[in-house]
């Protein structure tokens, strides 16, 4: 059977993901569906003793992150405000019956001016600035709810949400939009042409939007392109926001899929040339970075 010397959670909205950790390397991984929103709060423990109890000996240190913290998680962790370090002193012990359990879980990070937080994004740029040492500049976290952050001398100094990735879902899923824009394909010089319109005209995004419509209705536009478009549309509009953060910045997109491409030729439009960089591998080097923070102070 493998034994863990600890274990790597990265617990969302939707998903559990696990890594058992002999040291830093990775002897084995699991994954369920299991997410914050599937679960009450006498419920998390059981579903991660059903991911990781072959791996479990006297007692396993599980370091966790995102949103099993949040108030509706296992225990809320409570944010830090920036500045301060991704991983500030946010880190509290979620209450467990199994005796073999000890869980740390990760606080998040917010700002009081303008209003913001996050809650799972901190580990990921722990991790990447520990891969990265003495990188500063901005990190864009592409998603459902994406980050733009500002990292400097090893800190979060600022940062902004934009809610693009959930206004894609509900504009292509729920919105008339639904008709005319597919899943699945893409055209990229849609996607470019997009981006260029709504960074010069973001003020005509809604006209835009359901111009996609009647292009389909009138000129048989294909969903494929409609899809690129919308896409564009929207990225287009949050770089326009985010100008402040990304210009003239060493830049860095956490992501290793479509999206973080997406971003990344969005950017490269207006000359940012942007390093990607495996969200997940983030993730674990950024829960790694925890362990040996509570080591040292335990």
């Amino acid at each position: 059977m493998t034994r863990a010397d600890w274990i790597a959670a990265d617990w969302g909205t939707t998903n559990l993901r696990v890594w058992a950790m002999k040291g830093g390397s990775v002897i084995d991984t699991a994954k369920s569906d299991a997410g914050m929103a599937q679960l009450d709060r006498d419920q998390f423990e059981a579903a991660l003793l059903a991911l990781i109890a072959p791996w479990l000996s006297d007692t396993t240190p599980v370091i966790a992150c995102g949103m099993v913290g949040a108030r509706q998680g296992w225990v809320e962790a409570p944010y830090s405000a920036v500045p301060c370090m991704p991983i500030a002193n946010g880190v509290v012990l979620a209450t467990s019956i199994d005796p073999r359990l000890r869980v740390h879980v990760i606080g998040g990070l917010k700002q009081e001016k303008p209003a913001d937080v996050m809650r799972g994004e901190e580990t990921q740029i722990a991790g990447f600035l520990a891969l990265n040492t003495d990188w500063d500049g901005v990190i864009c976290l592409p998603g459902t709810h994406t980050k733009w952050v500002h990292v400097s001398a090893g800190e979060i100094v600022s940062f902004q949400t934009f809610m693009t990735g959930e206004q894609f879902n509900l504009l292509s899923g729920a919105s008339v939009l639904r008709h005319s824009v597919d899943a699945k394909g893409w055209d990229a010089q849609a996607f470019e042409e997009a981006v260029s319109d709504t960074l010069s005209r973001p003020e005509r995004l809604a006209a835009y939007l359901f111009n996609l419509r009647a292009r389909d209705l009138l000129h048989g536009q294909s969903k494929d392109t409609a899809r690129a478009r919308l896409s564009g549309l929207l990225i287009g509009a949050e770089l326009g926001a985010a100008r402040p953060f990304w210009l003239g910045q060493n830049v860095a997109i956490l992501g290793a899929d479509a999206l973080a491409k997406a971003y990344s030729d969005a950017l490269q439009l207006q000359g940012v040339h942007a390093t990607i960089a495996d969200a997940e591998r983030m993730t674990l080097a950024g829960l790694q970075a925890a362990y040996r923070q509570i080591k040292e102070t335990t």
